[in-house]
């Protein structure tokens, strides 16, 4: 099979996906073929196709869970008038809330609510959750074992991320966005906060681990929790 091809036919399964594919989905699409298609053939195909959209209103993305096309953003304006819905708006409280677990995770609901300095509603968790941008990865080591937070996969899907370390520095969210300052002073000196000797860089490459693996574990109380996907 060549090149070409291949490249075509990765082309119209990612066109027709609902969901980001990832590499080894797409090597699964040739695996009733006579002739081999390894890993390196469709990784160039990918990059063939990520040099076809350069210049175009569309793009080939990597994010968490794989590659997907999608439109680029300085063109998002105009496609959004072809659907009648309106995109959701979110409140400050649920995109601080957000913001906590992204940058603090894995994070109890009553660690949330001493950083922001008030209490959270249950729907603004149970939105998180319904949307799929966080779960409960498992349980803290104190008195009624409350639930630890973390991002999901389709999370980082939704923003446009592939890992966790691409999220933008505390510094460029304070200076793009009105949410509260005072917060984001917070976030950037919470080694002060929570488990000891934490800080946001290790909490963010702890976390990245988890995402990446189906199988895995936190330290909590400087414990070791296996934790199911």
């Amino acid at each position: 099979m060549n090149q070409d091809k291949i490249k075509y036919i990765i082309e119209a399964a990612l066109m027709v996906s609902d969901k980001p594919m990832s590499v080894a989905q797409i090597e699964a699409l040739f695996v009733k073929d006579m002739e081999e298609v390894d890993r390196e053939l469709i990784k160039a195909a990918l990059e063939a196709l990520q040099a076809d959209y350069r210049d175009r209103g569309i793009e080939l993305r990597e994010v968490a869970s794989g590659y997907r096309v999608q439109v680029r953003n300085e063109y998002a304006d105009w496609v959004n008038r072809i659907f009648e819905e309106r995109p959701p708006r979110y409140s400050r409280a649920l995109l601080e809330t957000l913001a906590i677990i992204a940058y603090r995770q894995p994070v109890t609901r009553a660690e949330i609510e001493d950083i922001r300095g008030v209490g959270i509603s249950s729907t603004i968790i149970k939105t998180l959750q319904e949307r799929e941008w966080i779960r409960v990865v498992g349980h803290k080591d104190l008195p009624g074992h409350p639930e630890l937070l973390a991002t999901t996969r389709e999370f980082l899907d939704y923003f446009n991320l592939k890992k966790l370390s691409d999220l933008p520095s505390l510094v460029e969210i304070r200076e793009l966005t009105r949410l509260n300052p005072d917060l984001f002073d917070t976030l950037e000196n919470m080694e002060n906060t929570g488990a000891p000797g934490q800080t946001a860089e290790t909490a963010l490459e702890e976390t990245r681990d988890e995402q990446e693996e189906q199988d895995m574990t936190i330290t909590v109380d400087d414990k070791v929790v296996p934790i199911s996907s």
